[in-house]
């Protein structure tokens, strides 16, 4: 095509057409420019619909991956509500004669369990950059808030809970493993309150915490949705 354009040029040179010449020379570039710009607009249309291919995919792993969060959570719950209603019933019942100590304090000893979310779309998503180029940005805020700052949050106050746990459990471990703690009077179980006092405050905290994400995480797929 090249040597074509280039045969004609040439032509009419040596026929003397100068002017006929130039004006073909014009509007061989004028054709080569909008070459390129066609090119380049090909080119920026393929770029975005790349993006737009992985936005919808980082979308649908994401909402999947907080659909799974969302129900490890309300699981998590779950397993504080016997703990809590327990220890209520042991600070406010512990001086009466027929309180079901070994039932409530065992009930209260059962083994608890503490969040960590799936965050392999968002973390691809991060590590490409690819979630700073998507569309809606203040969708994208939300999620970054969720995992960079909520969740860190709720692993850091996780970790408490399972360290308070881990104090309790090693200490009466005995009492765990025979399921019976056994005649105390009140002073017994008062150190035996205190003791759980701390762990009791922080699955409080945590627990609350663990509901606010539940929000959070709903807010993220409606708000998608909208």
């Amino acid at each position: 095509m090249i040597k074509f354009f280039r045969k004609i040029r040439q032509n009419l040179l040596l026929e003397g057409k100068t002017g006929k010449y130039l004006k073909y020379a014009i509007g061989e570039i004028v054709l080569v420019v909008i070459g390129i710009l066609i090119a380049l607009q090909i080119n920026n249309w393929n770029e975005k619909n790349k993006q737009k291919i992985a936005e919808t995919e980082f979308i649908k792993g994401l909402k999947n991956d907080l659909k799974q969060d969302k129900q490890f959570i309300l699981t998590v719950i779950k397993t504080y509500n016997p703990k809590i209603s327990a220890y209520s019933s042991l600070t406010n019942e512990f001086e009466k004669d027929n309180i079901e100590l070994d039932s409530l304090l065992n009930i209260y000893f059962v083994t608890q369990r503490t969040f960590y979310p799936i965050s392999g779309s968002f973390q691809a998503a991060v590590a490409g950059n690819e979630i700073n180029k998507f569309e809606n940005k203040e969708w994208t805020r939300l999620i970054i808030k969720l995992y960079n700052s909520t969740y860190d949050r709720l692993i850091d106050n996780g970790k408490i809970a399972d360290e308070r746990w881990e104090y309790l459990t090693k200490k009466y471990s005995h009492q765990r493993r025979i399921k019976k703690f056994g005649e105390m009077d009140v002073s017994e179980l008062s150190s035996i309150l205190d003791d759980m006092s701390y762990h009791h405050a922080q699955i409080r905290l945590y627990q609350d915490l663990l509901n606010k994400t539940i929000d959070e995480i709903d807010n993220i797929l409606e708000f998608k949705e909208r």
